[in-house]
């Protein structure tokens, strides 16, 4: 096994179109990292490269303590999961999984004409393997199927036992699980889990489902437009997040933005957005820009009707009056589409609320929870 690390690392096509703009990212020995985006914000690209797929510009890209910029992907010792399988068709399951385990195994001698004692530990350790990764992602029964006689799922899982058996120091994950049905992708995305688990292998996960990446990153690097924005944690991306894009792609449903400027009184700090305003502590490192304009941020789920009891209490100070103009039922909550004055947000309110469309109802904000965003630069004030 190996960490990866990044070294300002820059890859542009043609004369101005940068996919990955002086990216600086350490992913340790044995981690679960993901790169989460939009799509073209460059984290295919950042994963290509370390598979040698795409040359980077400039920078240095690290495998363990080898710089291996120039290294053919052959030598680099990664396995690659793509996000179309790229199964031969017209190979059994043994024989794809064991297909790059022959071509490693047997390099410098042909297999064909191999006999002897050598031909026969070769042949007898890839089937071990090829057995092994089967049991382990519940394929034996399918070994000798051909890829057309599979679902999506169980294509999936071969193509990770062909990586699995290869034992690299590095796996890379190309959203393995887009093809998959919702169902699928809640059940595989356990198993890639339990399978991190038990390896232990470095892994670097590409996807641009934000709750993939939440569940199953130890850490999560966040991208836009090729730069990296903030790398954490689920938890401080969820709850820190380092600017206004973060904070508005991480968390489903997507944060409330409110124009808003800060108000200090000798009654205390404020945010107001016009419409209403909420109280801030005294300390609180908006107070810098009193009188001046910022956006204020609040997740959805910290939102709640203020006639049921709430993990808060509700006070004069966090309730406002909104106006409901939509609600989509969900089975354990609703969300629903609240208006105060000019401005309109989301709510995930309880399903045992007794809210109802085109009525007016009072609700409660954690004040907690509140996220403050410089108006220009975007970044989190903290």
């Amino acid at each position: 096994m190996a960490g990866v690390t990044y070294k300002n690392i820059n890859k542009v096509f043609g004369k101005d179109v940068k996919a990955v703009d002086n990216l600086n990212l350490e992913i340790k020995d044995g981690e679960f990292m993901v790169l989460v985006g939009p799509s073209g914000c460059g984290k295919t690209t950042a994963l290509r490269m370390i598979a040698g797929l795409e040359e980077s510009t400039s920078g240095d890209l690290m495998i363990g303590e080898n710089r291996v910029n120039d290294v053919p992907p052959k030598d680099r010792d990664i396995a690659m999961v793509f996000q179309n399988y790229a199964l031969y068709p017209h190979m059994t399951v043994y024989e794809n999984i064991a297909f790059g385990l022959k071509l490693r195994e047997l390099k410098g001698f042909i297999w064909s004409l191999t006999n002897g004692a050598e031909s026969k530990r070769i042949k007898t350790d890839i089937d071990q393997r090829v057995k092994d990764a089967a049991q382990m992602l519940d394929i034996g029964h399918l070994l000798q199927r051909r890829p057309k006689e599979l679902s999506g799922g169980q294509r999936q899982r071969v193509a990770l036992g062909r990586a699995i058996v290869r034992k690299p120091k590095v796996f890379l994950m190309d959203e393995p699980l887009s093809n998959l049905d919702a169902k699928l992708r809640i059940q595989t995305r356990a198993e890639l889990i339990r399978l991190h688990r038990r390896l232990g292998i470095t892994t670097i996960y590409v996807t641009h489902d934000q709750v993939e990446a939440m569940t199953m990153g130890q850490r999560i690097a966040v991208m836009k437009d090729g730069l990296l924005q903030q790398c954490d944690s689920a938890e401080n991306v969820y709850n820190k997040p380092a600017n206004k894009f973060v904070a508005g792609f991480i968390g489903s449903p997507p944060m409330n933005f409110l124009d808003a400027k800060i108000v200090s009184e000798s009654g205390g700090l404020f945010v107001d957005t016009g419409d209403f305003r909420l109280p801030l502590p005294k300390d609180h490192p908006a107070a810098a820009y009193a009188g001046k304009a910022v956006t204020l941020g609040i997740r959805p789920e910290s939102i709640y009707d203020a006639t049921m009891n709430n993990p808060i209490a509700t006070t004069k100070e966090n309730t406002i009056d909104a106006t409901i103009d939509v609600i989509e039922p969900l089975g354990h909550e609703y969300v629903a589409y609240l208006k105060v004055g000019t401005h309109s947000f989301l709510a995930s309110i309880d399903a045992g609320s007794k809210i109802k469309e085109n009525s007016q109802a009072k609700f409660c904000l954690n004040l907690d929870a509140l996220h403050i965003f410089d108006a220009e630069t975007e970044q989190a004030v903290r």
